[in-house]
C-alpha cells in the first residue's frame, strides 16, 4: 500500500478499524468493527444502506424516508480480505482491514470508495465518511444552495438558517437536502445522508484526494443509490423519501404577494387590476399585515374588518387567498393561541421543563414542537379557523426557526415522537415538521378540496406536505439566475414544486430586470412576484406600458402551458422527475452543460429549452445539446451539440423546443377558475419520435387517487408518419372534446388520414407572442413572429387513434 494511504493511529482521530464480527439478517448485516457498530441493509435491488454508531445502538426513526426495505434478492459472500453484498444491479464490497466501502454496478465498473486511509472516521464528537475523488468526477444536488451547477472544489454547511438577502455565495440558507449525484466515466451513483444534525459537505474543496460528508451528532446513517442515468437515481431517492401530491391547478398560476398588501381596500383594488387589465392571476397572497399585532390565527380588525366577506368576494373574481403562518406564538395572557399553548403544553422547553422564549415579529414568542404529533394536531384545530373562512393556501415562514438575534440555544428540547432530542437534532426539521403539520390539518379540515402549502425551511422529504420557495431574494440580475439554479437543484432532490420570488424581494428591480425575471418565472415550477416594504410597487404593470404588454404576454403564454405544465406534474407525483430540469439530467456527461455560460439553462418538462439572460443582454450565446431544436420564436432548426448566439430582447426569452416534441396548450384563460375552450392545441414539432403523456383530473379534488383522471400517451412515429393516441385510462372526461393538432417543421402534407377518413388540413397563423405595443412614437418598432402552421382537428376519442399522415 501506498505509505501516504497507510490507517497511521492518533489519539484524537479514529477510523473504524478492523471488522470483528458479524451476522446475517433478513436484509443484509450487522457488526462490530475496532471502533463501531455498522449495518448494512439491501433497501432495494439498486440502494443500499450504511450505518454505522459508536453508542452500541442504532437511530433509526426518520422524518424524510417512508420506505421499508424491500424483499429482493440478494447474495452475501466472504473472502478472506472482504464481505461482498450483490444484489441484480449494485454489489458492495465491504474490505475488512480496515473497513471500507466500495460500490460497483453488476458490470464491475467502480462507482465510489470509500478513502483507503480514512473510510468512515471520528474526530472529536464529529463522524466523516472520506471518498476518493474519481478521475474528473462532477457532483451535483444538495438542493437550495448558491455557487454552480457542479458543486466539485465546493463545501457546504446544513444548518437552517434565516439568510436575509443572502449573496451568490451565502452558506448556509434556509433548507436542508443533504443528497448528491456523483458522475464519473459516463457512471452515475447518489448517496443520501439521512441525519438531521448539522452536516457538512466537501467535494474536493481544499484538497485534491477526497469528498466527504461530516455530521455533528447521531450516526453515519446513508443511503447508496445506484442508477443508469441521473433520472433513475432521482427516482430512486423519491422512492426512499416520497413524492409530491398532485397540487391544485390553481396553485400552478400566477400569484401576487408584497410585504405586505393591506388594508383591504387595496387589496380588492389588486384583484381589480389584474381583471380589468386581463392580465391572468390565480392568487394573492398575505403577509404578516394582515393579522393582528403579527399573531398568528388573527386578523387586524381595522384592516380586514370583514375578512369573511373579502375572501368569497375574491373568489367570485377567481381568487384565491394565501395567508401567512409564521410558529411563533406572542407571550400575552388574553391571546387565544398562546393560553391554549400553554394549557396544552404544546411548546419547545429547555431542559428544566421552562418554555423557550424567542424574539420575532409579535415580540416575546414561544414555538410549538412539531417534532410532538399532539402539538402538530393542536396546530390543524388552529388551522380550522382558517380553513371555515375559505382559505385554500398556505404560506410557512420564519421556521428555520428564525428569531432576532439568530442563535437558537442548542439545549432546546423536541419531542421527537417521544424519542426526545435537542435542537442540534431539531432546528434542520423544524421547517419539514411544521410542513407537515400545516398540509395534513388543513387537509383534513378541506374534505375532498387540495391545499396549496408553501415553505421557507425544509429538510429531505418535504415535497410530500409543500412547494419551496428561495427566501429573501435580491433585485439583481445574478440573484435571479442563482433562483433559476437553486430551483433546478431543488429539482434534482425531490421538490418539483418549487420558485422564487420573481423581480426579488430585497431592493427595487429596475424596468428591463422585471421584464426579464417575470418571462423567466414564466418557467417555474411555481410562479409568483414578490417584494419587500418600503420597496417601490412591483406589481406587472408597475414598471410602464411595455413592461406590462411583456408581463401580460408571459403569463398569457404560462396559462395557456397549463395542460403541458399538468401533465409534467403528474410526472412528477409519480416519479419524482423535476418539472424544471437541469440539462445535467437528460446530458449528465455533456461537459458544456456545466459550463458557467450554459449552467442556469434546463428544461421546462421534457421538451421545452430555457436559456435565461441577463436583463442587460440583447444577443447571449446558447448551447443546444445532442438532438435537434426549433426556436420557439422563429421555428429555425438548430442541430444539437453546438453553440449559437440568438437574439435575447427583453421580449423574446430564449427558448428552444426539441424535435419530436409533443406540447398540449389551452386557450388563455384569467384564472384556473375560467374554462378554457373546449379544445386541445397540440403543437407537435417534426425531426424526431417522441412521446407525451397526456394527464387531466378535476384539478381540486383527492378523486384522481380512486382512478377519476384521464390519462393517455400521444406518440410520433415521425419515419412512418404516424401520430398516435393511445386509449384513455382513467374514469375522468376530458374538459376539451376537440383536439387541434399544430404541425411545426413538417413538409407540406397531401393526406391526413384517421380510420381511413380523409382530414382536412388548413393553413394558419400561429402567435405565441403578440407585438408590445409601440407606445412611444419614436421608439423601437415590436417585433413580433406569426408562424405559418399547418393544422387538422380530431374528435376526443377515449379509443386509440392513429393518424397517418403524408
Amino acid at each position: 500500500m501506498d505509505n501516504k494511504h497507510q490507517t497511521v493511529k492518533h489519539p484524537r482521530h479514529r477510523d473504524l478499524g478492523a471488522l470483528l464480527s458479524y451476522r446475517e439478517t433478513e436484509n443484509g448485516i450487522t457488526g462490530n468493527s475496532e471502533q463501531g457498530n455498522f449495518k448494512i441493509t439491501v433497501y432495494h435491488e439498486n440502494i443500499i444502506r450504511v450505518q454505522v454508531s459508536d453508542t452500541g445502538s442504532f437511530d433509526e426513526m426518520s422524518y424524510a424516508v417512508v420506505a421499508k426495505p424491500a424483499s429482493v434478492d440478494f447474495e452475501i459472500r466472504e473472502e478472506k480480505d472482504c464481505l461482498f453484498i450483490e444484489t441484480r444491479t449494485l454489489k458492495l464490497e465491504l474490505r475488512k482491514d480496515p473497513m471500507r466501502c466500495h460500490f460497483y454496478n453488476q458490470q464491475d465498473n467502480l462507482l465510489n470508495e470509500d478513502d483507503a486511509g480514512f473510510g468512515i472516521s471520528f474526530l472529536g464528537g464529529s463522524k466523516s465518511v472520506y471518498k476518493k475523488l474519481q478521475e474528473g468526477e462532477r457532483f451535483i444536488g444538495l438542493g437550495e444552495k448558491t455557487g454552480n451547477l457542479d458543486r466539485a472544489g465546493s463545501g457546504y454547511t446544513n444548518h437552517n438558517t434565516d439568510s436575509f438577502a443572502y449573496s451568490s455565495e451565502s452558506d448556509p440558507l434556509y433548507c436542508t437536502f443533504p443528497f448528491y449525484i456523483g458522475l464519473h466515466h459516463r457512471l452515475a451513483y447518489g448517496i443520501f445522508l439521512d441525519n438531521t444534525y448539522q452536516s457538512h459537505f466537501n467535494f474536493g474543496a481544499s484538497n485534491d484526494r477526497f469528498s466527504s460528508f461530516t455530521v455533528e451528532g447521531g450516526d453515519i446513517n446513508y443511503y447508496f443509490i445506484q442508477g443508469d442515468s441521473v433520472a433513475e437515481i432521482i427516482s430512486g431517492y423519491a422512492e426512499l423519501t416520497g413524492t409530491m401530491p398532485m397540487p391544485p391547478l390553481w396553485g400552478l398560476g400566477y400569484q401576487q404577494c408584497r410585504y405586505s398588501y393591506y388594508p383591504e381596500y387595496e387589496v380588492r383594488t389588486l384583484a381589480r387590476t389584474f381583471r380589468e387589465k386581463k392580465i391572468p392571476a390565480d392568487a394573492l397572497v398575505l403577509d404578516i399585515h394582515y393579522m393582528d399585532n403579527y399573531k398568528i390565527f388573527t386578523w387586524d380588525s381595522q384592516r380586514f374588518p370583514e375578512p369573511d366577506k373579502l375572501i368569497e368576494d375574491l373568489k367570485d373574481q377567481g381568487f384565491n387567498l394565501v395567508v401567512m403562518c409564521d410558529p411563533g406564538i406572542k407571550i400575552e395572557e388574553d391571546y387565544q393561541a398562546y393560553a391554549e399553548g400553554v394549557e396544552q403544553d404544546v411548546f419547545l422547553k429547555y431542559p428544566d421543563g421552562s418554555y423557550y422564549s424567542g424574539q420575532v415579529w409579535p415580540g416575546w414568542c414561544h414555538f410549538p414542537d412539531f417534532t410532538n404529533p399532539q402539538v402538530r394536531k393542536w396546530w390543524g384545530i388552529k388551522l380550522a379557523g382558517y380553513v371555515k373562512q375559505g382559505i385554500k393556501g398556505y404560506w410557512n415562514d420564519m421556521n428555520e426557526i428564525a428569531t432576532w438575534g439568530q442563535k437558537l440555544p442548542e439545549l432546546i428540547e423536541f419531542d421527537f415522537e417521544g424519542d426526545g432530542g435537542s435542537a442540534k437534532r431539531g432546528r434542520n426539521v423544524y421547517g419539514l415538521m411544521m410542513s407537515q403539520a400545516t398540509y395534513q390539518g388543513v387537509r383534513e379540515n378541506m374534505g375532498d378540496e387540495r391545499p396549496f402549502n408553501l415553505t421557507r425551511a425544509a429538510y429531505s422529504g418535504v415535497q410530500r406536505y409543500a412547494a419551496v420557495w428561495t427566501g429573501d431574494n435580491v433585485s439583481n440580475d445574478d440573484h435571479m439566475l442563482l433562483g433559476v439554479r437553486m430551483v433546478n437543484s431543488l429539482g434534482l432532490c425531490g421538490v418539483a414544486f418549487s420558485g422564487y420570488d420573481v423581480g426579488g424581494f430585497v431592493g427595487d428591480a429596475s424596468i428591463p430586470l422585471f421584464a426579464r425575471w417575470i418571462s423567466i418565472g414564466a418557467f417555474s415550477p411555481f410562479f409568483r412576484g414578490h417584494s419587500m416594504v418600503n420597496s417601490k410597487d412591483s406589481e406587472p404593470w408597475s414598471y410602464g406600458e411595455e413592461v406590462e404588454d411583456i408581463s401580460r404576454n408571459y403569463i398569457n403564454l404560462r396559462y395557456r402551458l397549463i395542460p403541458y405544465l399538468y401533465s409534467v406534474f403528474h410526472q412528477a407525483a409519480r416519479t419524482g422527475i423535476p418539472v424544471a430540469r437541469t440539462l445535467a439530467i437528460d446530458y449528465s456527461f455533456d461537459d458544456l452543460v456545466y459550463h458557467p455560460g450554459y449552467q442556469n439553462q434546463y428544461l421546462f418538462g421534457p421538451n421545452i429549452l430555457v436559456a435565461p439572460v441577463e436583463s442587460y443582454k440583447e444577443l447571449t450565446k446558447v448551447y443546444l445539446p445532442e438532438g435537434s431544436w426549433f426556436n420557439f420564436h422563429t421555428e429555425e432548426l438548430h442541430r444539437g451539440e453546438s453553440e449559437i448566439y440568438v437574439e435575447s430582447s427583453l421580449t423574446h426569452l430564449p427558448l428552444f423546443i426539441k424535435a419530436g416534441a409533443i406540447i398540449p396548450m389551452q386557450s388563455v384563460i384569467q384564472s384556473t377558475r375560467e374554462k378554457p375552450q373546449p379544445v386541445l392545441h397540440l403543437h407537435v414539432y417534426q425531426g424526431a419520435d417522441g412521446t407525451f403523456d397526456y394527464y387531466e383530473d378535476d384539478g381540486n379534488s383527492h378523486r384522481y387517487q380512486s382512478g377519476e383522471f384521464y390519462q393517455r400517451r400521444i406518440s410520433l412515429e415521425h419515419k412512418t408518419g404516424k401520430l398516435v393516441f393511445g386509449a384513455v385510462e382513467g374514469t375522468y372526461t376530458s374538459q376539451f372534446k376537440e383536439i387541434r393538432c399544430c404541425l411545426h417543421g413538417f413538409r407540406k402534407l397531401t393526406k391526413v388520414t384517421v380510420s381511413e377518413d380523409h382530414i382536412a388540413v388548413l393553413q394558419e397563423e400561429e402567435l405565441f407572442l403578440p407585438p408590445v405595443s409601440s407606445f412611444d412614437p419614436l421608439g423601437k418598432e415590436s417585433v413580433s413572429f406569426p408562424l405559418e402552421v399547418q393544422t387538422f382537428t380530431v374528435q376526443n376519442s377515449p379509443e386509440r387513434v392513429e393518424i397517418t399522415y403524408n
